[in-house]
């Protein structure tokens, strides 16, 4: 039986988003204080694996994840998937909207209903804690008014709905990944998505342009790329990227590759199905065939001289 850890406690959007993959079924799920924590776990050998979130259509990239898949001991995404988020305002039973002095929630689900907040709750405190259930679990044992979260963190921890999908944003999405350690990619599916982190070599001017080359004269598509430092010096910056393709592809491993010659280092994260929709379809010149012919092609020009 596996261990898959995930942002405790049970009630968080993580937790539900883990119950949802196969992966989870007859698993024991280990909830930690923090998306660090849950990592930590994976590397130490406590968890096989961590539902961790990545990004989010409205708040962008989450931070903590990604300045672990940049340093730490190396680890791999072996699946992804979406959950659509909706927060509710929870209280103890008999709670009314005026009275609600204080209210806890998670930042990244404080940055998803500010503008509510400031229209509906203008006077209240509002503390960031760990995450959304455990908000629901302090305003349960009395210390906080209300708490801001998934509508099951209410369920489990006894509080009533006193307002319901209030976001400034409806129908956000989640994208979380479950990290394990390394291990060799699925096969293609043919809907895949490759993820690493590049080092630059030095910084100067085209630097970033050198990486985006490399993807764009191989016509592979990028879904997602973020700087982040590399805790360095200030200015020394690494990107995250998504690729639309799998390592085991010829223009996407030819892409990897040419990386690998003009950056410091880079850091693959794996390749695995991807989850968001179909991937777009492979230029001329650029499908596995392609490739093989052109290697062959040359082949021969260095063998006989003659193309």
């Amino acid at each position: 039986m596996s261990t898959l850890a995930f942002l405790g406690p049970e009630g968080t959007f993580a937790h539900a988003a883990l119950r949802a993959l196969p992966v989870a079924d007859g698993a024991t799920l280990l909830p930690t204080a923090s998306v660090t924590l849950a990592i930590d776990a994976v590397r130490a050998g406590d968890a096989d694996g961590a539902l961790v979130p990545l990004e989010n259509s409205v708040e962008g990239a989450v931070p903590a994840t990604l300045d672990e898949l940049a340093n730490g001991a190396p680890l791999t995404i072996a699946e992804e998937t979406y959950l659509q988020v909706a927060f509710d305002l929870m209280g103890r039973p008999g709670t009314a909207l005026e009275n609600i002095r204080s209210v806890a929630t998670h930042a990244h689900a404080e940055a998803q209903v500010r503008r509510w907040l400031l229209t509906n709750l203008p006077g209240a405190d509002i503390a960031l804690v760990g995450s959304t259930a455990g908000g629901a679990q302090a305003v349960a044992k009395g210390e906080y008014d209300a708490a801001i979260g998934a509508a099951v963190a209410g369920e489990l921890y006894g509080l009533a709905c006193v307002a319901h999908d209030i976001a400034d944003n409806p129908g956000a999405v989640t994208r979380f990944v479950l990290l394990t350690r390394p291990a060799p990619p699925p096969p293609p599916s043919g809907n895949d998505r490759t993820t690493l982190v590049a080092y630059l070599r030095a910084d100067h001017s085209g630097a970033l342009l050198e990486i985006l080359t490399e993807f764009a004269t191989r016509a592979v598509n990028l879904t997602r790329i973020e700087s982040r430092p590399t805790k360095g010096r200030i200015g020394q910056y690494c990107f995250s990227i998504d690729c639309e393709g799998h390592v085991a592809d010829e223009r996407v491993g030819d892409a990897i590759a040419a990386l690998h010659r003009v950056c410091a280092d880079v850091r693959y994260l794996g390749s695995y199905q991807r989850r968001d929709g179909a991937r777009d379809a492979v230029p001329p010149g650029r499908s596995d065939a392609d490739f093989l012919d052109s290697r062959g092609w040359l082949h021969r020009v260095r063998e006989t001289g003659q193309s």
